[in-house]
């Protein structure tokens, strides 16, 4: 049955999860795969520790190495990972190419450096466009279509702009030298910001992950989150938002976290009662807020923290009051759904003991207080994951089943490199989007066509970006997303209409985000709902429902940002926390249905609105929010039941 499960949920991660499509078995390259990949791991360990090398030469070590194993595990076409045993010559030749022309970088580092001054020579300019094409060819592999439509549009764009016939969009066209070694030499492109970023940061963090998976740390938070929640109404989709939750500390994947922690919980909540399109919405809503958990939260924070200025502590307290809001709203959806459906919790008898569990494994959460800890006391995020990587280390060598031989340890090294892969492919191409806009001034140009379509109003324009943020990520990855939407549209808010900047972020973070549950195109959602058997678009709109903070709070603290902590005092603090977690249980009980019983369309409306009125960080209309909530909840517990007898239910 494990095993059958294990194959199902692989099927699941290749058919919605681009970056598991990869070869299996590949013969004698297997060798080849292992060293680049132990190297890369250690190189960034090395490093890390010692201090890094030149940003451009850092930067081409970790994208040429990640290239060179792209081009040696992927495909070029999806299914064919099952079909070939070995790494066809065609894909060895590119593997390689693709190498020397990153490595070039650093062969003739100085001489680079001087043709910025002199100029490029052809085979600088061969190697500029073979790199970027190369880049783009690796990134279809790992990530998907779309991301590469986009990066080639602005690179014709950039050629091209000259003949379009539209003022708003129209610039001087540039030649394609120009544009292939600026992009390719220069920070402005593929080695800017994000790839620098990803070779300082990301790539640790995610190292952190995978040893932190060895530790079988993802069964301790599913124990944890079924002592914790198990027994209440709807424990098992209590649980399943709870283990979500944890899960996310330590990865930003929604699709590998929907399918890691779905394939134990979704069977759970179906048994329990849940409807099969419910289960699949709580574990991928869950799922997908684990990108706005703190600490790690997902790879764009790294780069949201190099774009803002600020340190990455400042970042994650910024996220924890709305990545609360948006759990909460998720548990609460939940408990409503539960109650509407006289769901129970699991036998006290059947569940793990909190302090046994504790007692047993809670070691295996001195990683993650390491990581915080050192991070808030004010080490660099490098140095913080260096010291979690140690601590994770430590505690696999607490028990005998995750101690690691020689073997396992080249394993685990090598897995460090594999889950880099789709970052950093991703990374590289939305540096060559990022390049486009300040090559070719498009940021300006899209502030221009911002306020035009909004008229100067504020909340048009945050509608018009949420709309793009969404759509965008319906075919980018959020890192990617969020490099493009914080190129573009976050400036728009922050410059012309006086967004406070780490707002501004969040709001075009968050909307990425959840790309990955909002239909038509919600990944997420799929892949729950191929675990659960269930109808994908029932899911997604269902997801939505249970993510609908993720869609309020964003607007929020746009126009009250205390909620991001800014211009925050302790009083407002809690007072705009509690309020605002009232208002997610009435805006989740209206999407539900459900307050203490059925709810009609018309107390529903009221509650949604209550909700709002809650949420916004605001004495009177957080005031008359509660009266409208209460109100409803009395004129719910005088209402007759079923049987003709008064409803007398009042707990929540």
């Amino acid at each position: 049955m494990k095993e059958n499960g294990h194959i199902e949920s692989n099927e699941i991660l290749e058919k919605y999860d681009r970056e598991h499509n990869y070869r299996i078995e590949i013969g004698k390259w297997a060798w080849v795969v292992t060293f680049f990949g132990v190297a890369l791991t250690l190189f960034h360990l090395y490093t890390g520790y010692y201090g890094t090398l030149p940003s451009q030469q850092q930067g081409a070590i970790h994208l040429g190495t990640a290239l060179g194993i792209i081009f040696l595990l992927f495909p070029a076409k999806m299914g064919w990972q099952k079909k070939q045993k070995s790494v066809p010559w065609y894909d060895g030749v590119l593997a390689f190419t693709a190498m020397y022309v990153t490595y070039h970088k650093i062969i003739f580092f100085d001489s680079i450096l001087q043709s910025r001054i002199s100029g490029y020579g052809p085979l600088d300019v061969i190697v500029s466009i073979l790199g970027i094409l190369l880049l783009l060819e690796a990134t279809r592999r790992t990530v998907g279509l779309p991301i590469v439509i986009v990066a080639s549009i602005a690179i014709l764009y950039t050629i091209f702009g000259n003949i379009i016939p539209t003022q708003i969009l129209s610039h001087p066209g540039f030649s394609v030298d120009r544009i292939a070694t600026d992009l390719w030499f220069k920070e402005i492109g593929v080695f800017g910001t994000p790839i620098q970023i990803s070779a300082k940061f990301i790539f640790l963090f995610l190292f952190f992950g995978v040893i932190l998976v060895h530790t079988k740390i993802g069964k301790f938070f599913n124990d944890l989150a079924f002592a914790l929640t198990g027994r209440f109404t709807g424990g098992t989709a209590k649980a399943a938002v709870a283990a979500s939750a944890l899960q996310g500390m330590v990865s930003g994947s929604s699709v590998g976290n929907t399918v890691a922690s779905g394939s134990f919980t979704i069977p759970m909540m179906k048994k329990a009662g849940f409807k099969p399109e419910f289960a699949a919405a709580t574990e991928a809503s869950a799922s997908t807020g684990g990108q706005v958990m703190p600490p790690l939260m997902g790879a764009a924070a790294f780069i949201m923290m190099e774009y803002l200025g600020v340190s990455y502590s400042a970042i994650m307290l910024a996220a924890i009051v709305p990545a609360t809001l948006y759990f909460t709203g998720i548990f609460i959806g939940t408990h409503f759904e539960a109650k509407k459906l006289r769901i129970l919790g699991v036998p006290v008898s059947e569940l793990p003991s909190f302090h046994k569990l504790m007692m047993k494994n809670g070691y295996m959460l001195l990683p993650l207080f390491v990581i915080i800890g050192t991070i808030m006391v004010g080490f660099t995020p490098q140095r913080a994951a260096l010291m979690g990587i140690v601590a994770a280390f430590l505690v696999s060598l607490a028990r005998k089943d995750t101690r690691m031989n020689l073997k396992q340890l080249i394993h685990v090294l090598e897995q460090g490199a594999r889950v880099a892969l789709p970052i950093i492919a991703a990374v590289g191409t939305a540096g060559i989007i990022a390049g486009v806009v300040s090559i070719t001034g498009l940021g300006t140009k899209f502030a221009a066509g911002i306020i035009a379509l909004s008229g100067g109003y504020l909340i048009f324009a945050l509608i018009f970006t949420m709309i793009a943020c969404i759509i965008l990520g319906m075919g980018l990855p959020t890192t990617a997303n969020y490099v493009v939407t914080a190129t573009v549209a976050a400036p728009v808010l922050i410059n012309e209409f006086g967004v406070a900047p780490i707002a501004a972020h969040m709001f075009v973070f968050y909307f990425g985000i959840i790309a990955d549950i909002t239909p038509p195109v919600c990944l997420a959602a799929y892949a729950g709902a191929g675990i659960a058997r269930a109808n994908p678009f029932k899911t997604g709109v269902t997801a939505v429902k249970l993510a609908i903070a993720a869609f309020i709070i964003p607007y929020i603290f746009i126009y009250n940002p205390i909620l991001v902590l800014v211009d925050v005092t302790a009083v407002n603090l809690v007072i705009s926390g509690m309020t605002a977690v009232l208002g997610m249980t009435a805006v989740s009980s209206s999407v539900i249905g459900y307050l203490i019983r059925n709810s009609y369309s018309w107390e529903r409306i009221l509650l949604f609105a209550a909700g709002i009125m809650l949420i916004i960080p605001n004495l009177i209309s957080s005031s008359a929010g509660l009266l409208i909530m209460l109100a409803i909840w009395y004129i719910q517990r005088q209402r007759k039941d079923d049987t003709g007898k008064l409803n007398i239910e009042a707990s929540m």
